[in-house]
């Protein structure tokens, strides 16, 4: 099985597009992988400073109110506070919205699928959310600064941006761990070790559920891993005082030492457990199974786990294995598309102009996106958990998210578009050579153009990869 260019824009793409032509090949894919990244630059989100820069302002204010003995005066204070607090969070909250547009006109628009797919995909595998209004609208901003810089460096980099990432930091409960003899804890009662970055980093991010460790390499790491924090205008924040003191030795191998904690010992075991050869099998096999199939090819998860280890991880060499394969071009239809890639792979296949009526109007960019997504069973970045959306195909075809997905088939064109496309020709242009008797005829036998369009978005040929 060679390259096959509806496969590059279907299973390795944000889908079919009548005015970008698809890739000519895989090292066309990976040379616009490794360029500028046009999508991001054309549709921008902020990334994570600006909402740092809302909360240090929003501490000063708090710092300033503290100290007030006046009762009158400080009650004054604290009205006005609240009142600028709720303005602001209000105008994010609508900033907010235009970020899930921009992000999914990245997808109608972008020349470089693959890269809006990475993003996605490894924004998963780390997935995260907020816990309080400031972080709940970090998650888009957190990606940008993390995963789009990392995404064809080294994945050990890019473990590293991400545990240091306060999103992840806040999402986890690190900023209560303290380890058990550290400075803090000799001060100040209450509080102990928390263990959930240290067991989600070995169990989702790197090595695996069944990787080669123990619940004492958990705690030690969770001990080493004790002096990441964030400040209090949410910015990254090393606190040695908070570190466990001493060495801390993880799957066999001591880090630290006498004296204060360090940030290049946490940093080093980050670097060791990304490079790790038993996550280079489960980085791979995630891959495999995310763009190709719930159940992929052994020779393809372990042809990308090779390209891993000899790498290093390098991901952009890991991607060039994945592609390479030939199983990775097997033409039976793959996974089912999860909601984001539905819809952002309708939006392209119309080529929806970023400044349509929806694109203008924040209510109806909730109506057709937000509101449908949580509908499908994805809400936008509100992952159910640390472990990520579900890949099995079955999470997402039950009947109540299928009846989602017919309902935004039959609605959404008609509000996109002025002009609804000839069904016919856009079978043609979506699914290629997937096209069976049977979807072709009731294609052509629909009453009218809406009918039509529906038909093809809800086809199996479409609704899967």
């Amino acid at each position: 099985m060679a390259f096959d260019p509806l496969l590059a824009d279907i299973r390795f793409g944000c889908g079919r597009s009548p005015v970008i032509a698809p890739p000519s090949g895989v090292e066309e894919m990976l040379t616009r992988l490794t360029g500028p990244d046009a999508a991001a630059a054309q549709f921008p989100v902020p990334g994570y400073d600006m909402l740092s820069a809302k909360q240090a302002e929003f501490a000063r204010q708090r710092r300033e109110i503290k100290p007030v003995k006046d009762k009158a005066r400080r009650d004054k204070m604290q009205a006005a506070y609240r009142e600028m607090y709720m303005r602001e969070i209000k105008e994010l909250r609508r900033e907010h919205r235009l970020w899930l547009w921009n992000q999914m006109m990245r997808r109608a628009h972008t020349e470089d699928g693959l890269r809006e797919r990475l993003v996605a995909f490894w924004a998963d595998h780390f997935a995260a959310s907020g816990k309080n209004a400031v972080f709940n609208l970090s998650v888009a901003p957190s990606h940008e600064d993390t995963i789009r810089p990392h995404l064809t460096g080294r994945f050990a980099d890019l473990v590293k941006a991400v545990m240091t990432q306060p999103l992840m930091l806040h999402f986890l409960d690190q900023t209560t761990s303290r380890g058990p003899n550290s400075q803090m804890a000799q001060k100040k009662k209450g509080g102990g070790l928390n263990e959930n970055l240290a067991r989600e980093l070995m169990e989702l991010h790197t090595l695996g559920v069944d990787g080669p460790y123990t619940q004492a390499d958990v705690r030690e790491l969770a001990e080493l891993l004790a002096g990441l924090s964030i400040g209090a205008d949410f910015s990254f924040l090393f606190r040695p005082a908070l570190a466990e003191p001493g060495a801390e030795t993880v799957l066999g191998r001591s880090y630290g030492g006498p004296g204060e904690a360090r940030l290049e010992d946490v940093l080093q075991v980050l670097d060791d457990l990304a490079t790790h050869p038993v996550t280079a099998r489960h980085i791979a096999r995630k891959l495999a199974v995310h763009f190709v199939a719930d159940t992929p090819d052994p020779a393809l998860v372990d042809h990308v786990a090779a390209r891993f280890e000899e790498t290093g991880g390098q991901l952009d060499a890991v991607y060039g294995a994945l592609l390479e394969h030939p199983a990775a071009w097997d033409p039976a239809p793959g996974n089912v598309k999860r909601p984001l890639d539905f819809i952002g792979s309708a939006l392209r296949l119309f080529a929806v102009p970023p400044d349509s009526r929806a694109g203008r109007q924040p209510g109806i960019q909730g109506d057709l996106l937000r509101a449908p997504l949580m509908l499908m069973g994805q809400p936008w970045d509100e992952p159910p958990g640390p472990e990520g959306w579900p890949e099995e195909d079955e999470a997402w075809v039950s009947p109540q998210r299928l009846a989602a997905r017919v309902r935004w088939a039959w609605t959404a064109p008609s509000v996109l578009m002025e002009d609804l496309p000839d069904p016919r020709a856009l079978l043609t242009l979506a699914v290629g050579d997937r096209v069976d008797e049977a979807l072709d005829f009731a294609v052509k036998a629909a009453a009218d153009r809406t009918e039509g369009v529906a038909l093809v978005l809800c086809s199996p040929a479409f609704q899967r990869m």
